[in-house]
């Protein structure tokens, strides 16, 4: 939020404060700070309290008054989101991805609320923002390797998921002696389960990838990581 002069609310206060012209440096490069202005300008306000999900449609000229410290948060939260799009295009470049075409600023994706509780609301937003996140997600999902005996143990210790649709409706649960024609077999369930745990391995995977990346980043001040706590309204949440 500007205040006279064009400075910023969580600029530090005197006379010689300059508003930095980029929100961080990436192994020194800039990440301009137009590009987290841009983000804030084209995304609702109204949705999730955790700040993740959206509607298809422009934000409304005329916003509520925030409190400083809400504002404060939103910056850095914002300045999340657009890192990791910019870190995730590195990434695709390296590898020789090419993401498909970006979607108009003005253009929000919904996000599911699964996914924001499966995620963090900072990597639900950047995957709905970002097509070079999704390409580099969906390519370390196709790298994991799921071991067979993983595939069966999950199977053997979730045999509850595994009910068939007349046992359900029975009433019948793995706790009280289902019979063996109650359970989908392991055959017919086999390759959903694989999929499963592949999916939740490239996850882990971009987790790991965006924490290592994000040790290259310097932030300039009012965009550090919302969690920081070097910062008087850090909030330790993903």
């Amino acid at each position: 939020m500007e205040r006279p002069g064009g400075l910023h609310e969580d600029d530090p206060p005197g006379g010689d404060s300059v508003t930095p012209e980029h929100a961080a440096l990436i192994d020194g490069e800039p990440l301009p700070r137009e590009r987290v202005d841009l983000f804030l300008e084209t995304r609702p306000v109204r949705g999730a309290g955790n700040c993740a999900t959206s509607h298809d449609e422009p934000a409304p000229a005329i916003r509520q008054p925030e409190a400083p410290s809400v504002a404060r948060q939103r910056r850095r939260w914002a300045t999340q989101v657009v890192l990791t799009d910019e870190l995730a295009r590195r990434a695709c470049a390296a590898r020789g991805l090419k993401p498909p075409p970006e979607v108009s600023p003005a253009k929000i994706l919904t996000l599911a609320e699964s996914d924001v509780a499966d995620l963090g609301s900072i990597v639900a937003a950047a995957l709905a923002h970002s097509p070079a996140a999704r390409t580099l997600l969906a390519a370390l999902e196709a790298e994991q390797t799921v071991p067979e005996s993983a595939v069966r143990d999950y199977y053997d210790r979730n045999q509850d998921r595994f009910l068939t649709p007349d046992a359900l409706r029975r009433g019948v649960t793995p706790f009280d002696g289902a019979a063996p024609e109650d359970v989908l077999s392991y055959e017919d369930v086999r390759e959903a389960i694989s999929r499963e745990l592949r999916r939740a391995a490239g996850r882990q995977a971009f987790f790991g990838w965006l924490d290592q990346s994000r040790a290259s980043v310097t932030y300039s001040h009012g965009h550090e990581h919302p969690g920081d706590p070097s910062h008087p309204d850090h909030e330790h949440r993903h």
